[in-house]
């Protein structure tokens, strides 16, 4: 039941009820707009001032009660219909103005994200806004982020069933989980490596085989943006190696942005070392494509040559190719480092398809 305290705080939102009653259930008329939209005004008020619109509602029934219009030509059907009407309209104002503070805090905590994730505010400040939503920024933070088969909002079911699914096992527990440019997003504190990994592990299941990249923890307010940085560069190196494992962890990848640090050294080490295929017949990509096969499954030859359904004795041929047009032989652990480097180097840069 509302409490003495917040009856008593609801009857300040009574202002000209009692007239409205009387004048309203004495001919059975229905409340003017004037009336309406004077209950509403006073709904709204309520509700910014924080009060539960139960103990509202109570208090209107306990002053129907005392003010019940007797000798005017009243009836209970009168009475309750006036009530009811006056009432409704509260509930309105009420309902108008929550839903006005709703949008707010949306707009609000989206500019907050932005913010944080962007690194586009000053770090005091960010750090006093971002207890509000249960962060400690002066700690490390980790960021994963998951992209799905369509693009997300904070409205789809799929991030309220993860979130709902992470709150359930860990609680709150500082983390702040959000959908930014379509993918979904979590920040933990980077001590709690578990939170994150059930997070991907939900969020795979929920978007239905989507991928998930988990940034490094990093320190601080600007340790978030890093951290998100680091996320979105790993989706975006399984989306151009065709990386295909369900969670990518940056600390793993840590080796391709070394390789990509200097564009033109890359580009010089593809052309020189894997130019020279644009002589074979049929061009470049096949032989490309056998290169990256048999690299990828760690240069044994019968997976190679299953994966590429060819013979064992056809990919011979096809190594041997390669060696001849290029000088390099994949199967010589000397050559073998200088040719898998161009290989990656050739997949990051999309050679042969673009110009170096």
């Amino acid at each position: 039941m509302a409490t003495n305290e917040s009856t008593t705080a609801a009857t300040a939102y009574l202002e000209g009820y009692a007239r409205i009653l009387a004048d309203a259930s004495a001919t059975g008329r229905r409340l003017t707009r004037e009336e309406l939209d004077s209950r509403r005004a006073l709904g709204e008020q309520a509700a910014e001032a924080g009060l539960g619109l139960r103990a509202l509602v109570g208090a209107h029934l306990a002053a129907t009660r005392s003010h019940w219009p007797t000798g005017n030509g009243s009836t209970p059907d009168t009475v309750l219909a006036a009530a009811a009407q006056a009432v409704d309209a509260l509930a309105e104002g009420y309902e108008r103005a929550q839903r006005h503070a709703v949008r707010q805090e949306e707009t609000a905590r989206r500019e907050f994200i932005d913010d944080l994730l962007y690194g586009r505010t000053d770090l005091g400040r960010l750090a006093e806004r971002a207890a509000r939503y249960g962060l400690r920024l002066s700690s490390a933070h980790a960021v994963a982020v998951a992209s799905g088969r369509t693009p997300y909002d904070d409205g789809d079911p799929v991030p309220r069933d993860v979130e709902r699914s992470l709150i359930g096992r860990f609680g709150d527990r500082s983390i702040l989980l959000t959908t930014k440019d379509g993918r979904l997003v979590c920040i933990a504190p980077g001590d709690q490596d578990e939170v994150l990994s059930y997070f991907a592990k939900q969020a795979y299941a929920a978007t239905d085989g989507g991928q998930v990249a988990i940034g490094r923890s990093q320190p601080g307010p600007a340790g978030v943006v890093h951290s998100y940085e680091e996320a979105l560069n790993a989706l975006d190196l399984a989306d151009r190696l065709d990386l295909d494992a369900p969670v990518l962890r940056a600390a793993d990848l840590l080796v391709y942005p070394v390789l990509t640090r200097d564009r033109q050294a890359m580009a010089d080490l593809v052309e020189n070392t894997l130019g020279p295929l644009r002589a074979a017949r049929g061009g470049p990509q096949p032989l490309l494509d056998t290169l990256t096969t048999y690299f990828d499954t760690g240069c044994v030859s019968a997976e190679t040559a299953r994966r590429l359904s060819l013979s064992p004795r056809a990919l011979t041929y096809r190594l041997a190719r390669i060696h001849a047009i290029t000088g390099a032989d994949p199967t010589d652990p000397t050559h073998r480092y200088t040719l898998q480097t161009a290989v990656i180097g050739a997949r990051l840069l999309d050679w042969p398809t673009k110009p170096l």
